[in-house]
């Protein structure tokens, strides 16, 4: 029997990260810092951000150079345990 893959990305791929939480200045710094610590290479100036209508919450999309899942899933633990970090998608 073939042994089943893990996942069904390949790696090295471009993989977006969008987090959500509550608009602040403190946020897009926190994000970024968790992000470039799983993904050296990651240009920070590349983050792109978009506030909710009502201005409360803000999204932000990270696209990182992913190489393997279990930086992923690093990635997606430090993100989502974070207090500013409400949604990590």
């Amino acid at each position: 029997m073939p042994e089943q893959k893990e996942t069904l990305l390949e790696f090295p791929c471009a993989f977006p990260l969008k987090i959500m939480g509550l608009a602040g200045g403190a946020l897009a710094q926190a994000v970024l810092e968790i992000v470039r610590r799983h993904a050296p290479d990651f240009d920070g100036a590349t983050m792109e951000m978009r506030a909710s209508s009502g201005g409360k919450y803000v999204s932000l999309t990270c696209t990182i150079n992913a190489t393997s899942k279990a930086q992923l899933d690093a990635l997606y633990r430090e993100l989502s345990g974070h207090p500013l970090v409400k949604v990590v998608l």
